[in-house]
């Protein structure tokens, strides 16, 4: 009765499924999941370098091997690059500069500082040190070889190659560039001239999808711009980037890789000012880079000059608020009087309210702005070659600007009304001005005013 009691309250409690399996004795088969094999850049490593060795150093059929072979790229895509990118820049016969022995070495990949210093030095190194480490060393390294583009050369090419038929490997690449790019202070100096040259390369052949910020941004790092690391890194880039491109070429890799505004940054902060950019450039004969920063900054100082001046136009300063704040300028950024005088009258005009179609109302507004600020503009047409300056300036917005161009001989007569045109030079303007814009034009509407000068002139 026990055990027909029991039974019943067994079968009563499982289903007749759950039963059949119970009594037959089947195993319940779980899902197995996908189960990943462990990274192992050790063995993948040797394997790169097993297909160096086995095509003895000679680049095109080391591609060849790579398109054929089976290995993981898409798994090991950093570790190619830390044994293959540096390791390329031997320039010794194309040989290997890892032998198998320093396979176990890639163990460590996420320390960069064993893998570069096996690609550069022949070997592994102490911790924390360029000192050579215990083990056998190699001779092919890095630091074997010259720093020229001749030898470094064949390696962008053969790195293109393999990109073109793994695009997805650019990432990789990425990765490992920054990576050394930010332990620069491992390197020798010889050594970072040789990584330098490499880089310069790879945008001056248009490498595969290299983004320009994956170099430059790197290098932003405080600890190595304040050992100047940085700088003679840049400096050999440009040097080589321009043996293949023009400034033009280069300011816009510079605008890609957001750091066009920042070349100061990259100086020691002991160091870090225009004078010392352009004394390190130029003796390093980089004298268009000098130019180019020069006329950068020159448009910065008077862009902030402009904007400073606008302000107090547009607020109807004092005359002589205004003069003082052109002096401060002019003495903080030694701009030039011929810029002064452009700008000022390109100031005090962009001020006034122009109308659309009331041509009395233009004219009115213009002669009553030249006659509010005359003693701004006489303060700095102080000879009559910045007077003919002015004039020309008159002439070209008079030119461009369709509703002016009927003004142009009353802003002359206004300004000469004001002292801040001679006689002289409103006539060697009409007998000999050399802008052609509207010269025509401008010559006949100020033919009466000439002429009645000129018989003022006699009568005196």
């Amino acid at each position: 009765m026990f055990f027909e009691v029991s039974i019943y309250c067994f079968v009563c409690k499982y289903s007749s499924t759950d039963l059949v399996i119970f009594f037959s004795g089947t195993r319940i088969k779980t899902r197995k999941r996908n189960i990943a094999a462990p990274l192992d850049p050790a063995a993948f490593s040797d394997a790169v370098v097993q297909i160096y060795l086995d095509n003895a150093g000679d680049l095109e059929l080391i591609a060849k091997s790579i398109e054929s072979s089976e290995l993981d790229f898409s798994r090991y895509g950093d570790t190619f690059f830390e044994a293959s990118i540096l390791y390329l820049l031997h320039g010794i016969n194309g040989m290997s500069l890892l032998s198998p022995t320093y396979g176990s070495t890639f163990k460590a990949v996420s320390l960069l500082r064993n893998v570069s210093c096996v690609i550069f030095t022949g070997g592994r190194t102490q911790p924390g040190t360029t000192k050579p480490d215990e083990g056998e060393r190699h001779t092919y390294s890095v630091i074997h070889c010259e720093p020229t583009r001749e030898d470094i050369l064949p390696s962008v090419f053969f790195i293109q190659k393999i990109l073109r038929r793994r695009p997805f490997l650019i990432k990789y690449l990425e990765n490992v560039m920054r990576r050394f790019l930010q332990s620069l202070e491992l390197f020798e100096d010889n050594e970072r001239k040789k990584l330098a040259i490499f880089t310069a390369l790879t945008f001056s052949q248009k490498l595969s999808g290299l983004p320009p910020e994956t170099v430059f941004q790197p290098l932003l790092k405080d600890n190595l711009v304040a050992k100047g690391l940085v700088l003679t890194f840049l400096t050999e880039f440009f040097k080589e980037f321009l043996v293949d491109n023009t400034l033009d070429d280069l300011i816009a890799l510079l605008k890609r890789g957001k750091v066009e505004d920042k070349l100061l940054d990259f100086f020691p902060s002991s160091k870090r000012s225009p004078e010392a950019f352009s004394e390190h450039f130029t003796k390093e004969g980089l004298v268009p880079l000098v130019q180019y920063n020069e006329k950068k900054l020159f448009e910065l100082k008077l862009a902030e000059m402009k904007s400073a001046l606008t302000t107090q136009i547009a607020e109807e300063a004092d005359v002589e608020e205004v003069i003082e704040t052109v002096k401060h300028h002019v003495k903080e950024s030694k701009l030039p009087d011929i810029e002064i005088v452009r700008l000022l009258w390109d100031v005090i005009m962009d001020a006034v309210q122009w109308s659309g179609k009331n041509q009395q109302q233009n004219a009115n507004t213009a002669l009553r702005q030249v006659k509010t600020w005359a003693k701004l503009l006489n303060s700095y047409c102080t000879s009559g070659k910045l007077e003919l300056e002015l004039i020309y300036k008159v002439q070209i917005q008079c030119y461009e600007d369709a509703k002016l161009m009927k003004l142009f001989p009353e802003i002359v007569r206004s300004l000469y009304d004001q002292d801040v045109l001679a006689e002289d030079t409103i006539l060697h303007w009409f007998r000999k001005g050399t802008n052609p814009k509207g010269r025509q034009t401008f010559v006949k509407s100020l033919e009466p005013f000439v002429k009645w000068l000129e018989e003022a002139e006699e009568e005196e």
